[in-house]
């Protein structure tokens, strides 16, 4: 029998692979909570399965998320990621990592680790939020508005509301797993 999977993944093998190993697991590890922060906002008016379809692009082109390197490119390297056919080339966006990789080292500084400092907003375990349909989950809420208002406020670039809410999403501070999909009480 079928894995009954939410209904935005179903019908693209990568999808479903990204789905069902990584969507909404709980994420407390400083490097992989970077790079979702790069990919969520590289998405900002885009659709998510077209940044997971460069994700490996992006990895090469932005030394695997390596936040120290990024915080010291220069314009020579921004210049070259405005080349590289394989990212999502805005310069607006590859400016932004910078300032980000940036703003995410004074938060490591200020609070030990990133993952300190965000899952704190949680209380350090994900809010289980109960959908029927993955329609019905909203695009943001209260609190990604509150994340979104704190990290703008601490430097970061392209980190709206809604970005903010895909990112806790993806990481898993919060389970938007359709009920009835096999990951929900995985996760």
């Amino acid at each position: 029998m079928e894995k009954h999977r939410c209904g935005w993944c179903v019908g693209d093998p990568l999808y479903e692979a990204y789905h069902d190993q990584e969507w909404g697991s709980p994420v407390k590890d400083d490097n992989t909570l970077f790079e979702f922060l790069i990919l969520e906002s590289f998405q900002a008016g885009l659709s998510w399965i077209t940044i997971l379809k460069k994700r490996e692009n992006f990895r090469k082109a932005f030394d695997h998320f390596d936040y120290k390197k990024i915080a010291h490119y220069d314009q020579s390297k921004i210049d070259e990621l405005l080349q590289d056919t394989g990212i999502v080339r805005n310069k607006l966006k590859i400016n932004a990592t910078v300032a980000n990789a940036k703003a995410f080292m004074e938060i490591q500084q200020e609070f030990g680790s990133f993952s300190n400092y965000i899952w704190e907003f949680v209380d350090g375990k994900p809010i289980k939020n109960r959908f029927e349909n993955y329609k019905d989950a909203p695009a943001n809420t209260a609190l990604s508005d509150t994340i979104s208002k704190d990290l703008k406020k601490r430097g970061f670039k392209f980190m709206g509301s809604t970005v903010v809410y895909a990112h806790m999403q993806a990481t898993g501070m919060v389970n938007d797993h359709e009920m009835g999909c096999f990951r929900y009480d995985q996760v």
